[in-house]
């Protein structure tokens, strides 16, 4: 009892400490870059964190007329008929309209956020815009319109938090799309290569970088490092040219395991993608389509010893929720439960190399009993983005909407899908979606935007939210409630409505409710501003002793 109580005093006087520490920061001005770390940045026990990305509002980005994608002409893939819009926010998406592989790369910040949504600091990811960063230092960014990049997830152990972007400079076009070094595909129409990375960083905003030759032509999304096994999971898509895919982007696709490295990026040498997992739809009778691209995957979890992933874009394979079968007995017919003696990966799937470009490769994932097992291209209403477990048998599930401007008020799923876990027929059921406060289909003013309607596409500039992307939440036990935040997706007339400003939401629901409870509303903490998106949100990493939260 003594050392508890001693452990608890500990607690009490380093938390103590914390807020001091955040009444400095709010006296200087509430904001930490990768500039200052030198003198302070920490993040804080009980807090979250939001990635954000701003655009570098530059009209030389793009010039009108000019050929996209990058060095095209080097590649099969061809070329779009050209620019047509500057670099200038937000027109500068209208070139999403001509070149489907249009981006640009921008900076990444992790800003601390206190559960009631103030933002006490910002930590800057290294980028090739900070003046003291030399030549050849580590550095990450992201895709600015690319909506399902820079999820946050905590590691096992809680020490660490993980994302993913590319080792590239801000400003550069089309990366998102680019292929990797190592897995080079002519008939990508994007003639660059760039590595995809994985970032690690602890509670005193220390990076590390693991760089990757997975996703070729395509965007790493999620990632989750395994500590105990020292290995990372990642979340993402493969592949930008002509069915059918070269090997080395089916091996590049979905779920991959990677080594976390020590060393700078300047040397590192990555090898071979190493796939963890993958899903076949001729699992469940299905012809066989696109190989490759059943593994499209965006949100990842763990729970219980077992990995999560959801699929809710594309239309090849099916959209919903699933797992890793460790055992290899859990599903096999394709569809089931994790088995209690699951244990993570720790090894890469093994496949032959001889006919993965025909059959894929193995399958060793399973849709989760009682979601989705309808392919894509006939279903309407299914798509799971991030993922949160409150406990074994309660289950949120964001759905982000259909993307289209004329649907977003009238959709019945969209949201914050509870699902619950019927003992009695073995499988999780959906019990109802919580809306109210979201304003689907309600537009917004972003200061700044233009007003009426973007020519190019016909439809209103205003965003208006079309459903939730990541999700994490915290239960709270002295009233067996669940509090969810949420980052909201967005439609409107915009060329890349992943270019939005978008939000931050949270909601608290009552856990053992099996109707939908009136009362329940979200609230939103925090709006990007112009020329700002918000992608991920998690809890902040634990410093060295673990905080409950």
């Amino acid at each position: 009892m003594m050392a508890k109580g001693l452990r608890n005093k500990r607690r009490l006087q380093r938390f103590a400490r914390s807020l001091t520490v955040i009444a400095l920061i709010a006296l200087v001005g509430g904001s930490a870059s990768a500039d200052d770390r030198g003198f302070f940045f920490f993040f804080f026990p009980g807090n979250l964190v939001v990635s954000r990305s701003v655009y570098d509002n530059n009209p030389n980005n793009v010039t009108v007329g000019e050929t996209l994608p990058p060095n095209c002409a080097s590649t099969t893939g061809g070329c779009s008929p050209g620019a047509v819009s500057n670099g200038t926010y937000p027109q500068v998406w209208n070139n999403n309209l001509s070149d489907g592989s249009f981006g640009i790369t921008s900076k990444i910040f992790l800003d601390q956020v206190t559960p009631w949504g103030w933002r006490i600091g910002s930590l800057e990811v290294p980028n090739s815009s900070q003046r003291y960063l030399p030549p050849g230092a580590d550095q990450m960014v992201t895709s600015f319109s690319s909506k399902s990049e820079i999820a946050l997830n905590l590691s096992v152990d809680r020490k660490y938090l993980t994302f993913m972007g590319y080792v590239s400079p801000i400003d550069a076009l089309d990366v998102s799309n680019a292929n990797t070094p190592g897995v080079v595909d002519p008939t990508n129409p994007v003639g660059e290569n760039v590595y995809r990375a994985v970032a690690q960083v602890d509670w005193m905003g220390r990076f590390r970088f693991t760089a990757s030759n997975a996703y070729s032509g395509n965007n790493g999304r999620a990632a989750i490092l395994n500590d105990a096994a020292d290995v990372l999971y990642t979340a993402g898509n493969a592949g930008n040219g002509s069915n059918p895919q070269p090997a080395g982007v089916i091996i590049a696709a979905g779920a991959q395991i990677m080594t976390p490295e020590t060393i700078p990026l300047a040397f590192q040498s990555p090898g071979e993608p190493t796939p963890v997992g993958s899903f076949s739809v001729t699992q469940l009778g299905y012809k066989a389509d696109k190989v490759g691209k059943d593994d499209n995957f965006r949100g990842l979890t763990i729970f219980d010893n077992v990995i999560y992933f959801t699929k809710g874009s594309g239309g090849n394979g099916i959209n919903t929720v699933y797992f890793i079968d460790t055992t290899g007995s859990a599903c096999p017919k394709g569809v089931g439960l994790p088995s209690s003696s699951a244990t993570l990966p720790t090894s890469p799937l093994a496949y032959n190399p001889a006919t993965v470009a025909t059959s894929g490769l193995p399958s060793n994932m399973c849709i989760l009993s009682g979601f989705n097992t309808v392919l894509a291209k006939t279903t309407t209403n299914v798509f799971p983005f991030g993922i949160w477990f409150a406990n074994a048998n309660t289950l949120y599930v964001a759905d982000e909407g259909d993307g289209k401007f004329a649907d977003a008020a009238t959709s019945t799923t969209a949201g914050l899908q509870k699902w619950i876990f019927n003992p009695t027929t073995k499988t999780w059921q959906m019990a109802y979606v919580l809306q109210a406060g979201l304003g689907l289909g309600v537009p917004y003013t972003v200061p700044g935007y233009p007003t009426g309607n973007n020519p190019a596409t016909g439809l209103p500039w205003a965003p208006e939210t079309d459903g939730l992307r990541n999700i994490t939440g915290i239960v709270n036990d002295r009233d067996n409630t669940a509090t969810i935040y949420a980052i909201t997706s967005t439609v409107s007339g915009n060329g890349d409505q992943g270019a939005d400003p978008n939000r931050l939401v949270a909601i608290t629901d009552d856990i053992a409710a099996t109707t939908l409870p009136a009362s329940e509303s979200f609230a939103t903490l925090q709006t990007a501003r112009f020329a700002e998106v918000l992608r991920g949100v998690s809890w902040t990493p634990d410093g060295g002793e673990h905080f409950p939260h």
